[in-house]
């Protein structure tokens, strides 16, 4: 299947089949997308809460609005996106180190610019607390992406859940002393049959509204 087949067949799931796990072996790839996932600067600024089973399921259902509460119930996985707050000294030198470690710095020169380059942008977006986490989350947005197209590829279907309680959620997952603040939610699992979201065409704006070629 190419991108562009996947881009079309991919929707956003509203029932998910309960009865279906996805194997270990996908999650591990999905995972690996998600930690690949490229961020502004190579920040990372992010952790991921992998909800796996049912007893977790529980645990964060009470911050699930009641419409989205069975597309959690009923997903094989769910995914919580979180921020770092703050984005802070201690996540820079962690970054600048397993860079190092992996042998992109063949100079100490090229290593420092990086470092600075780096430090630059998080400075030109931490004026405050809010611009800092929206940059931050824009990162998030990022690796949700391509989860989302990733899953599609694998035939793994997929919701991206913004209906949520953020503080509960927080509160929940005990975030706050751990210096992060959840996003954003994903599900994923396999369709359920009747799942009218599936069959639907999907709609877009056409191309004519969309781009303009200079």
């Amino acid at each position: 299947m190419n991108i562009v087949d996947i881009s079309q067949k991919r929707y956003t799931t509203k029932h998910y089949d309960p009865t279906k796990k996805i194997p270990a072996d996908k999650i591990e790839q999905l995972l690996t997308v998600l930690r690949n996932s490229p961020s502004s600067v190579n920040s990372q600024p992010w952790h991921f809460y992998v909800i796996e089973n049912n007893e977790a399921k529980n645990k964060i259902l009470p911050a699930i609005l009641e419409f989205n509460q069975p597309r959690v119930t009923g997903a094989s996985h769910t995914i919580v996106f979180c921020i770092k707050t703050p984005l802070d000294d201690a996540h820079l030198v962690n970054l600048l180190y397993q860079e190092d470690k992996d042998g992109r710095y063949p100079s100490a020169d090229l290593k420092q610019a990086q470092d600075q380059g780096r430090r630059h942008f998080v400075k030109l977006n931490s004026a405050t607390i809010e611009s800092q986490q929206c940059w931050e989350s824009k990162q998030a947005y990022l690796a949700l992406g391509q989860l989302l197209f990733a899953a599609a590829a694998i035939g793994i279907d997929s919701t991206a859940i913004e209906g949520y309680d953020t503080q509960k959620m927080d509160e929940i997952l005990d975030l706050k002393s751990k210096g992060l603040k959840s996003i954003v939610v994903a599900t994923l699992g396999y369709r359920a049959e009747n799942d009218g979201n599936a069959h639907r065409p999907k709609s877009r704006l056409p191309k004519e509204q969309l781009f303009t070629f200079l």
